[in-house]
């Protein structure tokens, strides 16, 4: 977990539309996937218990994902997405090599394309995001407190 002070640090320095785009992007996936999964998983989960049950996982990382952010955790917001661009690429290729392992879409099946490959795309645009927030913190580090007061030498007296 993110300590506060990274937490601030990094909610400081994303950009304030990349962050609120986001969030939304992935609050919005988390109630699409969680709509979509609830209504397989309770009526036909029989049929294809794996892309059921690997769309509610997707709905709930969803959900990790933009508490995180929303939060500032960012280290949690980069392990999350990490899992996501992972999880996409993998199902996604997967879907193309071996069709008979997916009897039914699920929201990372032809990398995201049901949902215009924005599930292939969030994950980057995240790591992008959060990469470039920590740049710019450790390019302009913060001055330590609690140190020795520095003072100006007088120059007339």
């Amino acid at each position: 977990m993110s300590t506060p002070d990274e937490a601030v640090g990094s909610r400081r320095h994303v950009q304030p539309i990349a962050r609120i785009a986001l969030i939304a992007t992935y609050a919005i996936l988390c109630l699409a996937a969680t709509g979509r999964s609830a209504y397989q998983i309770s009526t036909k989960l029989s049929e294809a218990p794996v892309p059921y049950l690997l769309s509610a996982v997707s709905a709930l990382l969803y959900g990790v994902i933009a508490y995180a952010m929303y939060k500032g955790m960012r280290r949690l917001a980069i392990v999350g997405s990490a899992i996501e661009l992972v999880g996409v690429l993998t199902v996604g290729a997967l879907g193309y090599l071996e069709s008979s392992w997916w009897p039914d879409e699920t929201v990372w099946t032809g990398f995201g394309s049901a949902y215009g490959w924005v599930p292939l795309l969030l994950p980057i645009a995240a790591l992008i995001a959060l990469a470039r927030a920590k740049a710019s913190t450790t390019a302009a580090p913060e001055p330590a407190s609690g140190g020795p007061e520095v003072t100006r030498a007088d120059d007339g007296d």
